[in-house]
């Protein structure tokens, strides 16, 4: 049984989820880092939050891990890059709390606007306070939108109810796609001075921490009033502070801080600024949500099929005509890896009939994870296949063949000097090996074949009958190919067990036979 180490709260239907698909669940929580690194050895996967940071060591420490689940969106306290080097699947769930980011957000505005918290606040103290808490309204103001992905979007559908002018900068949204929410696209000096409500939603990275530094603020409109409710770390605090303390920026509201908590922030107490204590996503739906997804995704990684929230695999959504197909593909990569005398130079990979319509990408890493792993002393997995491939010198590339003579779809690979075609036979998507090396062949992709070459002449099937027969090998499939201008015939076995050293030399001295290949699949 598998396990998986859960290190912080998970929602109850996410756990559920994990222990109906057989797996087992560690749930320990509260882990210090040194505990984390102690606990993670055997854990086939590790599912977080946001508070457990999986560092290079504690990936290193995980050598039997498969993937990490981040259940939500961010991935600030993950090493990718330390995971994808590892071949470790990294998964998050990225739809999980946008709608509750999105509305926490409009929240936070609001509060911004009318002094929701410092009035409470003032009268739970026994203060009536009318005047000092007098706000602004939202309705025709301008909102800047910095980041305009899945939650920077809703926050502008929801915004534009309020009747304000909508803003946006985001260098990867063109302006016909911002226009189609009735957004003017913008470049980020003009948002922060043309905007009287700025609210952020982007990931944090080299390229936008520290974004909204001293000169941006510098530049923003008298009077703006700035949300975070993304990451913390974006927003230069320190210069935020001086420009509230200036009268610059009119307030701020702050759902993430670069350090969390931020003890000792002088932010925080200030009466200009709102503070939640990173809530974006702390709804009930939004756990729910998390868990559930996070758990599917964990299934599908530890069960060997593609995954489709995995952020480092460099392939897209696998259509469901091309799926059936992943387990072909590194089937044909390990054939061709067995007919190889050693490591491959170069990789030829077919895409032959509707599969040639599809992105292939993830039929490119399918051939390498298997045809990768007898050259490799760690594992290779969709994740890592890439690195591996160029690390040994290994170009692979795809060609791509709209029609096909004899199947709707075929999948080929050539290396060493050999081609292997492959497809999925209807209606059962049975797999087989339908051609090798030009000869046209039907045999089921099984873990033990061997390939004989011989003179196509009476009497060979007989003599292999009976060399396998006497050595108590069973044959549950046979099959014989011919290739045009070829003298010699190809005949493909399928057999119940591997084939011995001394039978493989028994049939290799029956007059007429050639070659003897032994090809393995486990």
């Amino acid at each position: 049984m598998k396990r998986v180490l859960v290190t912080e709260k998970l929602a109850p239907a996410g756990l559920e989820r994990l222990a109906e698909a057989g797996l087992e669940v560690d749930v320990r929580l509260d882990l210090t880092p040194e505990e984390l690194i102690e606990a993670v050895p055997g854990a086939a996967a590790v599912i977080v939050r946001s508070a457990t940071r999986v560092t290079r060591p504690v990936l290193e420490a995980g050598r039997d891990l498969v993937v990490v689940g981040r259940a939500g969106i961010g991935l600030d306290n993950v090493d990718v890059e330390a995971a994808t080097e590892l071949g470790v699947m990294v998964v998050n769930a990225p739809q999980s709390n946008a709608v509750s980011a999105a509305e926490h957000a409009i929240a936070l505005m609001l509060s911004l606007a009318r002094n929701i918290p410092q009035a409470d606040s003032s009268l739970r103290a026994g203060r009536w306070e009318r005047s000092r808490w007098t706000g602004v309204e939202l309705s025709e103001k301008t909102v800047g939108v910095i980041g305009l992905g899945r939650i920077g979007r809703l926050v502008a559908e929801r915004l534009a109810g309020f009747g304000v002018e909508l803003l946006a900068y985001d260098p990867y949204v063109t302006a016909e796609g911002a226009g189609q929410l009735n957004v003017e696209l913008v470049t980020l000096e003009e948002l922060m001075r043309r905007s009287d409500f700025v609210t952020i939603h982007l990931p944090r990275t080299p390229e936008t921490a520290g974004l909204i530094d001293a000169r941006a603020l510098a530049r923003a409109r008298p009077g703006l009033r700035i949300v975070n409710a993304a990451r913390g770390g974006i927003i230069d605090e320190t210069a935020l502070d001086v420009a509230l303390a200036e009268g610059r920026i009119a307030g701020a509201a702050l759902d993430v801080f670069t350090e969390e908590p931020p003890t000792g922030s002088p932010l925080l107490t200030r009466d200009d600024v709102v503070v939640t204590p990173h809530l974006g996503a702390a709804t009930v739906e939004a756990q729910t949500r998390a868990g559930v997804t996070i758990a599917e995704q964990v299934v599908l990684a530890l069960s060997g099929q593609f995954v489709p929230l995995a952020v480092n695999i460099r392939a897209a959504q696998v259509s469901d005509e091309l799926q059936p197909y992943l387990p072909l593909a590194e089937k044909l990569g390990l054939f061709a890896a067995e007919r190889c005398p050693e490591r491959p130079v170069t990789v030829v990979i077919g895409a032959v009939g509707n599969l040639a319509d599809y992105d292939t990408r993830i039929l490119e890493l399918a051939v390498l994870k298997g045809m990768l792993g007898p050259f490799h002393d760690a594992p290779v997995t969709y994740v890592n296949a890439p690195q591996v491939a160029q690390a040994m010198g290994i170009s692979a590339r795809v060609e791509r063949h709209s029609e096909s003579v004899s199947y709707r779809n075929l999948l080929e690979v050539e290396a060493c000097g050999h081609r292997v075609a492959g497809t999925m036979i209807e209606p059962l998507s049975e797999p087989r090996v339908v051609a090798i090396d030009g000869h046209q062949v039907d045999v089921p992709v099984a873990s033990h074949l061997v390939l004989i070459r011989n003179r196509d002449r009476p009497g060979m099937m007989g003599a292999v009958g009976l060399a396998l027969g006497r050595a108590g090998i069973n044959i549950s499939h046979m099959s014989l190919g011919r290739a045009p201008g070829d003298e010699l015939a190809l005949m493909v076995l399928v057999t119940d067990e591997p084939v011995p050293p001394e039978v493989v030399d028994a049939l290799v001295a029956v007059d007429g036979i050639t070659s003897v290949e032994r090809v393995d699949l486990d």
